[in-house]
């Protein structure tokens, strides 16, 4: 290695799954980064609605011993051999997930449809919600001047939301709809307020959720049982409210199917939040009116650049896009819960320094 390790201490907490909704706090050896890779001390760990699903909803099935975490920000602390242009100490943020660069999708600029991914987004190493993390150097970017750590840990969901806008193909003078206002749903709100798009209309069953998305500058704050629902003898009635663009951001079956009837003709519904259950759509509603149902996964080519730049506008609210307060390591199974039961509106930040842990 460039830069030795004798330094560091040889263990550090990490959150560590044990089964479905039971996340214990853990010591493990700090690891070594090999050729190519930068060994980071986390700073910010923003919890995903992935890791809700495979943390506290069980999807990570029978892995214990799994530490998740990606969305996050540090300062590198070694580097490995071949590693060049990065330095210890400085302020960086894991970028975007690995791509061959060499397939159609990819040379079309379309990274996140690479032909030859092979169907993670992680590359084999241990996630952020540990003390250190390993990263590869061609997946890190500086944090920005002016950009705190914490606001900077948006970067990855940032990207998320930009890469749903746009697959939507919304623009100026659209109407977009925007269902769950999770994290997602919330930085989509603010992104596309940050782009002159709208009027927006938010769709929220959590009453906290839906004050913030009216704080984020939602026009229309609505519950689900407000939007319009047609039978399939009424395939082309067409909702009093109907948008250009619906982004589904909560992953559930009937926010997937009801976002399908508040689309005008030719508007994109685009999914963005997983889920487990399996929609229904009306062919006849699609095909007379012209529909389009399309998917959002992971990033735009350069969707951490442009990330990073809104950032540093200082034209989001981050403020309330992330929750004041931080949780340690021990506090991640809580907040998991609190996010998948809609009690947490913004973005929560695990910061494992806090814990006390001296390795």
């Amino acid at each position: 290695m460039a830069d030795a390790v004798s330094t560091l201490p040889q263990l550090m907490p990490a959150a560590v799954y044990q089964g479905p909704g039971k996340v214990v706090v853990e010591e493990r050896p700090v690891p070594s980064p090999g050729p190519g890779e930068v060994l980071v001390e986390v700073d910010h760990c923003g919890i995903c609605g992935s890791d809700i699903h495979l943390l506290h909803e069980g999807w990570a099935g029978d892995r214990p011993g799994l530490v998740a975490g990606h969305e996050f920000t540090g300062r590198i602390v070694a580097l490995g051999d071949g590693v060049a242009g990065w330095a210890t100490g400085e302020e960086v943020v894991a970028g975007s997930s690995p791509r061959c660069g060499r397939c159609r999708r990819c040379l079309e600029d379309k990274p996140s449809q690479c032909e030859n991914r092979d169907g993670s987004i992680v590359d084999g190493h241990d996630g952020a919600f540990a003390r250190y993390a390993l990263v590869r150097a061609d997946a890190l970017l500086r944090v920005p001047e002016g950009v705190s750590a914490r606001e900077a840990a948006l970067a990855e969901p940032l990207a998320v939301a930009l890469h749903a806008i746009t697959r939507s193909g919304a623009a100026r003078g659209d109407r977009v709809m925007v269902i769950g206002v999770g994290p997602i749903g919330a930085l989509s709100i603010a992104a596309l307020r940050a782009r002159g798009i709208g009027p927006i209309l938010a769709v929220e069953p959590a009453e906290k959720r839906r004050r913030l998305a009216q704080d984020l500058g939602a026009d229309e704050v609505l519950d689900p049982s407000e939007l319009e629902l047609f039978p399939p003898w009424e395939p082309e009635r067409i909702a009093s409210r109907a948008v250009h663009a619906v982004l589904e951001c909560s992953g559930k079956k009937a926010a997937m199917e009801a976002g399908f009837q508040q689309l005008r003709r030719g508007g994109t519904m685009t999914l963005v939040g997983a889920g487990m259950e399996a929609p229904s759509f009306d062919p006849n509603r699609l095909l007379l009116n012209e529909l389009n149902v399309c998917g959002s996964f992971v990033y735009d080519k350069d969707g951490f650049e442009q990330a990073l730049s809104l950032l540093a506008t200082g034209t989001l609210p981050t403020d309330l896009l992330i929750e004041p307060e931080d949780v340690p390591l021990d506090g991640l199974g809580a907040a998991l819960g609190a996010l998948a039961r809609g009690e947490v509106a913004g973005k929560v930040m695990v910061v494992p320094h806090h814990d006390g842990f001296s390795g």
